[in-house]
């Protein structure tokens, strides 16, 4: 359809007729997302006529199909500088029903609860138009806090009971658009707005949250239909707009909202949703907010009554951190993309087996057991632990030292117990980092009770176990047993002289071991017999 006729009509048809227009434009481009740059001007031209016609008094329908319209432009960001204007911006503000202190009298013309399906369908375009026009428009961005349509989304989150799906998703899309892509304007959002406070209470009500304690959540029905959908994309967008806005958790919420929102989450972990996939997401966002939050105020997860069973565990409930452990092994099993999929969730449960002795012991009890067979690999097998050694020498730097680092907080960060796990190959690149290639512990105190006494099998097979592999190898026939002295000295002698060229071409440079576990240059090291600081080997 071409452009230059629609702008001539716009001019000067009626509302009626505008929107027969548009509504064609509108079928042809539905699916477009890759723009002539010849008709930039044209499509500039007319993001502008659109927001005059908006400014008109013309019916909701009309309003709807230019908005429609307006969406389609938006997804091309070099047409977006006549939207992107104090005027642009009030103007799509108003269609969506978001009234900002600077736009004076109430901040909602009409309560959502009475909303028209006609008039909810304008506020729903608005609200997508301005996700994809602050998305693509940094001076949007600007122009949306000067004009105060952050307080207007936060005054909406207010009115979260009464809102219809799709305006209540698309306004927490705008917020988490909003939040992640202006950092300065984070504070405000928490300081000024008490948005973390509104988004929990959003968080609280579509998951239908139900307190029967301080921190603790009634559990979910096993009888209870999943969460609907719809439900769970509000809540998804409500978990990503917290996400930016704990990002530094600083104390001006106060440990008690955080203690809040991890009540929550653990109810959230609880939970399942209608498709598997779709629940996996759920939880995903969940332990990224996690994440975010004061590890201190992980107690929460497990401090819900539990009906026997776990006393070994202090009574803590366990539920929440087997679900984490579930999760783990899922995006383990799934093989890509590690780096955004799988690290959170171990740098969440290495936090708080490291800070919360209950959580570590659990865990420990279920990823590393008392070794029994010592003839396999560490590295070789389908348990979890096989699973984590495996990612201990993965070729992403993240992922690897993500793994070691948990391994490690459940042997208490004690060397000769994470070797017991894993071998010393699988754990040299942690000891180089950590400065403990000569034995000892990290910096980090814990409790000297006995919790993991080795097995039989362990201690019967431990003098033979490879410290390198980590099991039990079948003996290797020696060489040089059947060489004479001659053939044995004209090896050795064969050897150093290889060793001699490959140094003297600085191909490969001989290192030691200082006392204190760094590497060092083999000429440093010499002179300097290392000392004894292995560590305990009680769990």
């Amino acid at each position: 359809m071409d452009l230059k006729d629609i702008l001539s009509q716009l001019e000067n048809d009626s509302g009626e007729e505008i929107e027969k227009l548009l509504l064609q434009y509108n079928r042809e481009n539905s699916h477009t997302f890759s723009f002539d740059q010849k008709e930039e001007k044209l499509r500039s031209r007319l993001c502008q006529s659109l927001l005059t016609v908006l400014g008109r008094q013309v019916a909701p329908s009309c309003q709807r199909t230019c908005l429609e319209t307006l969406r389609i432009l938006s997804r091309d960001k070099r047409v977006l500088a006549p939207v992107a204007t104090r005027e642009g911006m009030l103007t799509l503000g108003g269609m969506a029903a978001l009234r900002g202190a600077e736009d004076g009298g109430d901040d909602q013309e009409k309560p959502e609860d009475v909303l028209t399906e006609e008039e909810e369908r304008v506020v729903v375009e608005a609200l997508k138009c301005l996700c994809n026009v602050v998305y693509n428009s940094p001076a949007a961005q600007q122009v949306s806090v000067e004009v105060q349509l952050v307080h207007g989304l936060c005054t909406s989150l207010q009115a979260a009971r009464t809102w219809h799906h799709e305006v209540g998703l698309f306004t927490l899309r705008l917020l988490f658009l909003l939040s992640a892509l202006r950092p300065d304007v984070r504070g405000g959002l928490k300081r000024e707005w008490n948005a973390v406070r509104l988004l929990t209470e959003v968080l609280e009500h579509t998951l239908d949250v139900r307190w029967v304690g301080e921190y603790e959540a009634a559990p979910p029905d096993p009888q209870a239909l999943p969460i609907p959908a719809q439900d769970n994309e509000r809540a998804m967008e409500a978990l990503k707009a917290l996400f930016n806005l704990t990002l530094s958790a600083g104390g001006e919420e106060g440990d008690h909202q955080f203690r809040l929102i991890s009540a929550i989450l653990r109810h959230l972990l609880m939970l399942k949703t209608e498709t598997e996939d779709k629940t996996e997401e759920a939880h995903s966002h969940a332990i990224n907010l996690l994440n975010n939050l004061p590890v201190s105020c992980l107690d929460v997860l497990i401090e819900v009554p539990v009906q026997g069973g776990q006393e070994q565990y202090g009574g803590k409930n366990m539920d929440a951190v087997q679900g984490l452990l579930d999760f783990m092994e899922k995006r383990i099993d799934k093989g890509s993309n590690y780096k955004e999929g799988l690290t959170p969730v171990l740098s969440l449960l290495t936090e708080g087996s490291r800070h919360h002795r209950e959580i570590r012991r659990y865990i420990k009890a279920q990823v590393l057991p008392p070794l029994t067979d010592v003839k396999i690999r560490p590295e070789v097998g389908t348990a979890v632990r096989n699973k984590l050694v495996r990612l201990m020498t993965h070729v992403d730097m993240g992922v690897k030292q993500t793994a070691a680092e948990f391994l490690f907080v459940l042997c208490k960060e004690s060397v000769d117990n994470l070797l017991k796990y894993t071998g010393y190959g699988n754990a040299a690149g942690l000891l180089v980092a950590r400065g403990l290639l000569a034995g000892g512990r990290g910096e980090t105190q814990y409790s000297e009770d006995e919790e993991d006494s080795d097995t039989e099998e362990y201690k019967s097979a431990k003098p033979f176990i490879n410290p390198i592999t980590g099991h039990v190898e079948e003996p290797m026939p020696n060489p040089i047993e059947e060489m004479t002295e001659e053939q044995k000295e004209y090896e050795a002698q064969k050897l150093v002289s290889m060793f001699d060229k490959l140094s003297r071409q600085n191909v490969i440079r001989p290192m030691g071991v200082r006392p204190d576990g760094t590497l060092a240059p083999l000429e440093e090291t010499l002179c300097e017999p290392l000392e004894d600081s292995s560590g305990s080997d009680s769990d």
